[in-house]
């Protein structure tokens, strides 16, 4: 048991933490050493527990797996994880990889899917099921290519996630278009976007457009917010 890779359950549905245990149970290499259901509980468990692999779903309620992975930033040893989700969005893969996930399983995948997921980030690979189609495995490496290397001081001193919102704001999202989409609440978004400004100097949405833009964070033509 020792030789087991330790594995931790993260998922806001019950039902679906004991399906993904007792399908690991029946694999001696593995051993489920928890499980947690929101990101508060997600990040002391990984600080207390240290499993090998993380499982981590995108949506938990209140908060997102995003959320966890920029949480984990810091932590030692910091699990490989593998995240195991319904969401198969272009920008959503891209995120989770930028904020350091390995592996991208979807949850109506074969069993052995996932199996293969967990195998392949204990080696240190990159790893995304049969689900994620070849086009979109070229769109995710175009989506990267192309994001911004910003060398502002200012904008480097933003967290992750206030990053990212500052980006859908500069695309034309609204508070509560982005709270959806991060599985946030409105309310968190807002306090990002008044982290923000204050942290650029910005006083209103026009200015920050015209930063993103200046920075290359999003292209003036396809900006519907200009």
């Amino acid at each position: 048991m020792s030789d087991s890779v330790r594995i931790l359950i993260v998922d806001d549905h019950g039902l679906m933490r004991q399906g993904l245990t007792a399908l690991l149970v029946g694999h001696a290499r593995y051993a489920v050493v928890g499980e947690a259901s929101d990101v508060a509980s997600a990040v002391t468990a990984v600080r207390e527990l240290a499993p090998d692999v993380l499982l981590l779903d995108i949506g938990l309620g209140q908060g997102s797996g995003v959320e966890v992975l920029s949480r984990l930033e810091g932590v030692h040893p910091r699990p490989r994880v593998l995240v195991v989700t319904m969401h198969v969005r272009l920008d959503l893969v891209a995120e989770c990889f930028r904020t350091g996930a390995m592996g991208y399983v979807v949850k109506d995948s074969a069993a052995s899917s996932l199996l293969a997921g967990i195998d392949a980030v204990m080696r240190g690979e990159r790893y995304l099921d049969a689900t994620i189609t070849p086009q979109v495995l070229m769109r995710l490496d175009e989506y990267a290519a192309r994001r911004p290397q910003p060398r502002d001081p200012a904008y480097e001193g933003l967290t992750r996630r206030e990053q990212q919102i500052l980006r859908l704001l500069a695309e034309g999202r609204t508070p509560s278009a982005i709270a959806a989409e991060l599985f946030v609440s409105k309310k968190t978004v807002e306090n990002h976007r008044g982290n923000i400004f204050g942290k650029l100097g910005l006083t209103n949405l026009a200015e920050l457009v015209h930063y993103a833009v200046r920075l290359g964070i999003v292209d003036l033509d396809d900006n519907p917010a200009q």
